[in-house]
């Protein structure tokens, strides 16, 4: 199977509100917009948001996302706990900390219960480092 593209759609209570959260503190640009859905864009990263309780969501399925974690790696964590934290408006849910299995990082909380993790990579304590895995592979399945 050839993947063209693959994103996560966030199920949102308030779509406009969940838009510009990732507008406003991360730099996403809107490619698409109706007052369901929302396509936002940042490099070569996407991100959609759907209306919770829109009828292409399953039944079973139209609640808020919630419980989601999204990782964000930026080359420098600390510049953007200081312009979304010290000097911005939101607030961490977990401050600022280097962890011993090679994360710097901070998370915040996004509308709809959603978690966002910002991270640098950094190197991991003796511990964690046979635990790192790379591969070039790509997966052909």
């Amino acid at each position: 199977m050839h993947i063209t593209s693959a994103y996560p759609v966030l199920l949102s209570s308030d779509v406009a509100a969940t838009a510009h959260f990732w507008r406003t503190h991360f730099g996403f640009e809107t490619t698409f917009e109706v007052d369901w859905y929302v396509s936002l864009r940042k490099q070569q990263w996407e991100l959609g948001v759907v209306a919770a309780n829109h009828a292409t969501v399953p039944a079973t399925h139209r609640r808020p996302t919630g419980a989601l974690l999204v990782n964000l790696e930026v080359d420098d964590v600390d510049e953007q706990y200081r312009r979304l934290v010290l000097e911005g408006s939101l607030t961490a849910v977990l401050d600022l900390r280097s962890e011993p299995f090679g994360q710097r990082h901070f998370i915040l909380a996004a509308p709809d219960g959603v978690l966002v993790d910002v991270i640098t990579p950094i190197e991991p304590d003796p511990t964690y480092a046979s635990a790192v895995v790379t591969s070039t592979s790509g997966g052909n399945a």
